[in-house]
Protein backbone atom coordinates (compact mmCIF):
# COMPACT_ATOMS: atom_id res chain seq x y z
CA UNK A 1 0.00 0.00 0.00
CA UNK A 2 2.72 2.41 0.69
CA UNK A 3 4.41 1.82 -2.69
CA UNK A 4 0.69 2.49 -4.62
CA UNK A 5 0.66 5.90 -2.75
CA UNK A 6 4.28 7.14 -2.73
CA UNK A 7 4.07 6.18 -6.39
CA UNK A 8 0.28 8.03 -7.29
CA UNK A 9 1.54 10.50 -5.24
CA UNK A 10 4.57 11.04 -7.62
CA UNK A 11 2.39 10.89 -10.60
CA UNK A 12 0.34 13.78 -9.34
CA UNK A 13 3.65 15.88 -7.99
CA UNK A 14 5.01 15.45 -11.66
CA UNK A 15 1.99 16.30 -13.47
CA UNK A 16 1.68 19.60 -11.06
CA UNK A 17 4.63 20.43 -12.54
CA UNK A 18 4.58 19.66 -16.49
CA UNK A 19 1.12 21.16 -16.65
CA UNK A 20 0.86 24.10 -16.32
CA UNK A 21 -2.95 24.37 -16.73
CA UNK A 22 -3.24 21.42 -14.16
CA UNK A 23 -1.49 23.31 -11.71
CA UNK A 24 -3.42 26.39 -11.76
CA UNK A 25 -6.79 24.16 -11.48
CA UNK A 26 -5.50 23.04 -7.88
CA UNK A 27 -4.56 26.62 -6.91
CA UNK A 28 -7.30 28.01 -7.76
CA UNK A 29 -9.75 25.27 -6.29
CA UNK A 30 -7.76 25.81 -3.15
CA UNK A 31 -7.64 29.29 -3.20
CA UNK A 32 -11.72 29.19 -3.71
CA UNK A 33 -11.98 26.75 -0.69
CA UNK A 34 -10.22 29.00 1.50
CA UNK A 35 -12.45 32.08 0.19
CA UNK A 36 -15.49 30.33 0.08
CA UNK A 37 -14.80 29.31 4.35
CA UNK A 38 -13.65 32.94 4.75
CA UNK A 39 -17.38 34.16 3.53
CA UNK A 40 -19.37 31.45 5.04
CA UNK A 41 -17.23 32.71 8.17
CA UNK A 42 -18.20 35.83 7.88
CA UNK A 43 -21.65 35.32 7.28
CA UNK A 44 -21.94 33.04 9.96
CA UNK A 45 -20.52 34.88 12.64
CA UNK A 46 -21.23 38.78 11.25
CA UNK A 47 -17.54 39.85 11.38
CA UNK A 48 -16.39 42.13 9.06
CA UNK A 49 -13.02 42.02 9.66
CA UNK A 50 -11.19 39.09 10.81
CA UNK A 51 -7.71 38.50 13.69
CA UNK A 52 -5.02 36.03 13.12
CA UNK A 53 -7.25 33.53 15.65
CA UNK A 54 -10.20 34.16 12.61
CA UNK A 55 -7.86 33.38 9.94
CA UNK A 56 -6.15 30.19 11.41
CA UNK A 57 -9.67 28.84 11.80
CA UNK A 58 -10.63 29.82 8.46
CA UNK A 59 -7.46 28.28 7.15
CA UNK A 60 -8.28 24.52 8.42
CA UNK A 61 -11.44 24.64 7.56
CA UNK A 62 -10.74 25.37 4.08
CA UNK A 63 -8.54 22.56 3.66
CA UNK A 64 -10.97 20.10 5.17
CA UNK A 65 -13.23 21.64 3.01
CA UNK A 66 -11.00 20.96 -0.09
CA UNK A 67 -9.88 17.77 0.78
CA UNK A 68 -13.59 16.73 1.32
CA UNK A 69 -14.41 17.87 -2.42
CA UNK A 70 -11.25 16.09 -3.64
CA UNK A 71 -12.21 12.40 -2.13
CA UNK A 72 -15.93 12.81 -3.36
Amino acid sequence: MVDELQNALEVLRNALIKDEGYRMSWQANIAMAYKDNENWYQQKNNKKYLNSKDKHLIANQAANYFLEQLCK
